[in-house]
């Protein structure tokens, strides 16, 4: 299988770029709220995807190891919270003093079918879940419509380089996985269930709950061959969606063992994440069965144009 591969900032992207001096950890307040979220900085470089060499667990799709260039960029310290989703899913917050919809925002998920989270919970500092990866970038186009700033989902590969940060090691801590509950609620912390972001160390980055907690959508289509397919010192690859199913998810969730959250390893989204929704179409907005999966925010340095960035949102969501 061809797998198209584009570019993130870099030459897509054609507007302006921030000095250095800009290029550091910010709070982004949602315009009108009184919520905030922490972007912190990822200097871009050349790093080799794919599993470390010391990595007796590794697996065929995070194989062969290349080498790869990628752009600077800003990354949510935090996984989207319930608080932040839950502006986005709220009509009432776009209304203009008229009464009347505000018309530059975007359509809203439908309500769900069942409880997205299965009950676990929807506490404001809890990650926000069940959503599908069209839902997790149709409120990426809503924040851009509130604050200006474009936001998106990583690439599985800039998920990878950040996560990693820097180490060749199947964990950015190293190889010893008993260490992994210092930093990740998975299957042996997690008593089932996730929890408020936040609570644990963050990877040398700032990256809070990188692993475990929920798994982060990432942009691309899963491919098992995607590292096969990649030039040596590529810039930017990712895997161009070209299906509903699978996409990539990374990171493991509360519900999977320490393997689950090594730094390369790759998982995909299924069909039987919507197993029990009994709408014909299913849902474009939710998942019945995915309460483990999540998503987390990145601000490309170089940011598009306004006609760069509608673009972008309609070629997914359009």
């Amino acid at each position: 299988m061809k797998i198209t591969v584009f570019l993130f900032g870099m030459a897509l992207w054609s507007a302006y770029a921030f000095g250095q001096d800009d290029f550091k950890e910010y709070d982004q307040r949602i315009d009108g709220t009184e919520i905030t979220f922490k972007m912190v900085p990822i200097e871009g470089g050349i790093f080799t995807i794919g599993a470390s060499k010391k990595d007796k667990n590794a697996e065929t799709d995070e194989l062969p190891r290349k080498q790869v260039e990628l752009s600077s960029f800003w990354m949510g310290a935090f996984e989207v919270t319930h608080g932040e989703f839950l502006l986005f899913r709220d009509i009432t917050r776009d209304l203009l003093p008229s009464g009347e919809m505000n018309d530059v925002v975007i359509s809203r998920p439908s309500s769900p079918y069942e409880d997205p989270s299965k009950g676990l919970g929807d506490k404001d500092r809890e990650p926000a879940v069940g959503m599908t990866q069209y839902s997790a970038l149709s409120y990426c186009r809503w924040l851009y419509q509130r604050t200006g700033i474009f936001y998106r989902l990583p690439t599985e590969l800039e998920w990878e380089y950040a996560a990693g940060a820097g180490m060749d090691e199947p964990y950015f801590f190293g190889k010893k996985k008993r260490k992994l509950k210092d930093y990740a609620w998975y299957s042996e912390n997690s008593n089932g269930e996730f929890h408020e972001v936040g609570l644990k160390e963050p990877n040398p980055n700032g990256l809070y709950d990188i692993y475990g907690n929920v798994a982060e959508w990432c942009l691309d289509q899963y491919y098992p061959d995607f590292y096969s397919t990649i030039k040596e010192n590529e810039k930017g690859p990712w895997g161009k969606p070209t299906a509903l199913n699978p996409r990539s998810v990374r990171g493991g969730s509360f519900r999977d063992d320490a393997l689950s959250c090594r730094t390369s390893n790759r998982e995909r989204s299924i069909d039987k994440w919507k197993a029990r929704d009994p709408q014909i179409p299913k849902s474009f907005w939710w998942n019945t069965d995915s309460e483990f999966v999540g998503f987390r925010l990145v601000r490309p340095l170089k940011q598009p144009t306004k006609e760069e960035a509608e673009a972008f949102f309609s070629s997914f969501l359009e």
